[in-house]
């Protein structure tokens, strides 16, 4: 424990729990933890002595936890949610019919769907998240910088990258020449994107990383040059992979080598990557991408609802490839809460190899610590410990849903519920209070949301 003489910004105290999810994976009953400038600066139990507060959030009855991480997403894509010519298809299919809806993009659009986004991930108990804008059709303007402006109007910690696709239907590709670009067009805006936003510095509220879509959109051209330059700026690496075993079909048949292999010729197989999905890796695959320690963003509603499979989770961890959460695009998953995704990835390990083989604590740790290896942010963010960002969740363990729930405060959060975040906290500010969103704007970005996803859903 320690503990500043000063009066903190913030004191949450008396929880019924405080899992900090540190390195030494305390967890204290009756716990507490102060936060100050943005950083925690205090963390103990009711024989320790709290510092004074400036604000006093009582969290008895309540589980805290770290912030929760969530390393996949596609923002935009709640624009096309649960779009009925789209559910029954597979990835392919799926977005053959959403390629041309995402081609009217623009920024208003982008800064929306962002808002709309974070704010329902705020609600689960994310306070960071990354974002995959890989469609920037041609007049659609700067959609990273829009989403990056959401963000920053809301308060949350936010790690968008910038996608990119470059091979178009008539190249061997998946998507449709509107939405693709040139090489180097892609790699000077990806440049551009670092020095506008990418803030270099500890417990950094924006940071900026480079994401070639996937094996079936862009060239190995593309993924060698954008591995150079994320080098060249020191700078964090994401794409697709392994999600589909039409993935795998199309990386034999185009490149002649299986996906991973593909990502070992392109120079990506290294510890600055984490990958989406990673479904489909052989065994000897999981040995190599632990070995590199490329992390993986597992998303599991989405592996469910595209009929993609299911992950060995359990596998990656154990070759020491990080492994974090992500909600993946709402035209997939259709719901961004970071919660259900860590009930899920409990629930899928369990029915891979057995019920002892996930635990609620597993689950919690994939979506804090592990999403920030991820994000290669480990110390910064997905832990509660003095130098740590001051990025908190407090979860009620009280009502009709954890009646009886006495014996385990961490394995009640996961197994009752559903659950939503009492109070979200990004840098030691209220994102969520009393389980409504603080920022006033939401009512009104609701409404242009609905207006903007009509007049894209019209596409077709």
């Amino acid at each position: 424990m320690r503990c500043v003489r000063t009066p903190a910004d913030l004191l949450v105290h008396d929880a019924e729990l405080l899992a900090t999810v540190d390195d030494g994976r305390r967890e204290i009953p009756g716990g507490w933890v102060a936060v100050t400038d943005g950083v925690v600066t205090g963390v103990g139990g009711p024989g320790d002595p709290a510092p004074a507060a400036v604000r006093r959030v009582d969290a008895r009855g309540c589980l805290v936890t770290p912030g929760l991480v969530n390393t996949h997403h596609h923002l935009y894509q709640n624009l096309t949610r649960a779009f009925a010519p789209a559910l029954t298809g597979g990835l392919f299919e799926w977005l053959v019919t959403l390629y041309p809806l995402w081609a009217r993009l623009d920024e208003e659009a982008a800064f929306v769907s962002a808002y709309v986004g974070l704010t329902e991930l705020a609600l689960s108990g994310c306070t960071t998240s990354t974002d995959h804008l890989y469609v920037h059709p041609r007049g659609g303007g700067d959609l990273i910088s829009a989403e990056v402006a959401a963000a920053r109007e809301l308060g949350v910690r936010f790690s968008p990258t910038r996608g990119s696709m470059s091979l178009s239907v008539e190249d061997g590709g998946l998507p449709p020449a509107s939405v693709v670009q040139d090489d180097d067009d892609i790699l000077a805006d990806s440049k551009r994107l670092v020095d506008a936003h990418h803030d270099r510095s500890p417990h950094a509220m924006t940071r900026i990383a480079l994401a070639p879509c996937s094996p079936f959109s862009v060239s190995p051209a593309l993924m060698r040059r954008t591995a150079e330059l994320a080098e060249d700026l020191d700078v964090r690496l994401h794409t697709h992979l392994c999600e589909t075993r039409d993935e795998d079909a199309f990386c034999l048949a185009t490149f002649g080598r299986r996906p991973v292999d593909h990502l070992a010729d392109v120079g990506w197989l290294s510890d600055r990557v984490w990958l989406a999905h990673v479904v489909w890796p052989s065994a000897d695959e999981v040995a190599r991408l632990g070995a590199a320690r490329v992390g993986a963003a597992h998303c599991p509603s989405s592996n469910m609802v595209l009929g993609s499979g299911l992950a060995p989770v359990a596998e990656l961890r154990a070759a020491g490839a990080p492994v974090g959460l992500g909600v993946d695009g709402s035209s997939s998953a259709d719901s961004a809460s970071l919660w259900l995704e860590a009930r899920t990835a409990m629930l899928q390990g369990k029915l891979r190899h057995g019920a002892g083989a996930m635990s609620a604590r597993d689950a919690l740790e994939m979506a804090t610590r592990g999403g920030a290896a991820c994000l290669g942010r480990t110390g910064e963010i997905g832990e509660l410990s003095v130098g740590a960002c001051g990025d908190l969740a407090v979860w009620s363990l009280e009502g009709p849903a954890f009646a009886g729930a006495l014996s385990d405060p961490v394995e009640a959060w996961l197994r009752c519920g559903p659950v939503a975040a009492r109070h979200t906290v990004v840098a030691g500010r209220s994102v969520v209070e009393d389980g409504v969103p603080v920022h006033p704007g939401l009512d009104e970005q609701l409404a242009v949301h609905r207006r903007v996803s009509a007049w894209i859903q019209a596409a077709v």
